[in-house]
């Protein structure tokens, strides 16, 4: 059993979530920006990828994870599940949940593929320009992340990036947990959960909310730094389908897919004062 609290202490923050005996506390950094009471997608995802990739043997790479967001994960104890579900020679595939009051909140599974050599042969492959800021910007325990619209610079400042422009994200995320480093598949998957914010991130703010996140990954991320760029979002009666490239400084690594739902009653405007740390102040 974990316990999530909020701390309240008012103290900077270098992780999402800090150990107190056997429990886990949110920090502010942690809190969903949908609800006070409610913790981020990207500290969910990444919740649930730490208890994935414990079953996750050695030559293998986590290679696809989806996440089935269907009821909010509160700021409250929580129990967190998992099993294999099948185990073969090239594929281990394993199923974990987050529970609160007996009650399953989310869901995911990963597919976990052995590595090996490529088959004989050519094939096609798009030529994919992909959008990285300078080196330096991001420090490795965890920066503000940098937006670039359409062919704006990048940025830390919000404000200036809600608009309809197409957009890029460029993150280091600090530590899910106090004192344990974060994995590249923690890394990766909670970008993933921000697929949201590249592509449903409009005029008037953030407008959609994820009801499930899938991140495929041909590789595991190298270095503290990931991109995310906007490839197609598609809506229809207040339903989005958004799709983005995962990257870092050597090249796409998958693809991240999100379905979302219109939140337009929680709409969150972005274009507000931001903290020192470029954080919206609410």
């Amino acid at each position: 059993m974990i316990a999530l609290t909020a701390s309240g202490s008012g103290t900077q923050m270098v992780s999402f979530l800090t150990k107190h005996g056997d429990r886990l506390v949110a920090e502010d950094l942690a809190v969903s920006h949908w609800a006070p009471t409610q913790l981020s997608g990207p500290v969910v995802c990444g919740l649930l990828a730490r208890e994935l990739e414990e079953h996750c043997p050695p030559g293998f790479v986590p290679a696809r994870m989806t996440a089935e967001l269907f009821r909010p994960v509160l700021n409250a104890p929580v129990e967190l599940r998992s099993e294999v579900v099948r185990e073969g020679k090239r594929i281990l595939v394993a199923d974990a949940a987050i529970v609160q009051d007996g009650q399953v909140r989310v869901r995911a599974s990963a597919a976990f593929l052995m590595t090996g050599s490529a088959p004989p042969g050519q094939l096609w492959s798009p030529a994919i320009d992909l959008p990285m800021p300078p080196e330096g910007l991001l420090s490795p325990d965890g920066s503000p992340p940098l937006f670039k619209s359409g062919d704006r610079d990048w940025t830390h400042d919000f404000a200036a990036n809600q608009n309809a422009d197409r957009k890029s994200s460029w993150q280091s995320m600090p530590p899910l947990v106090e004192g344990e480093p974060l994995s590249p598949f923690q890394r990766a998957a909670m970008v993933g959960d921000t697929t949201n914010h590249v592509c449903h991130w409009g005029s008037q703010g953030a407008g959609y909310i994820n009801t499930d996140m899938t991140l495929t990954l041909s590789r595991l991320p190298i270095g503290h730094e990931i991109g995310l760029r906007a490839d197609n979002a598609i809506a229809a009666e207040g339903i989005s389908v958004g799709t983005a490239t995962i990257y870092d400084r050597r090249g796409p690594l998958g693809s991240c897919v999100v379905t979302t739902l219109s939140n337009a009653r929680r709409l969150v405007d972005f274009a507000v004062p931001t903290d020192e740390s470029g954080v919206p102040v609410r």
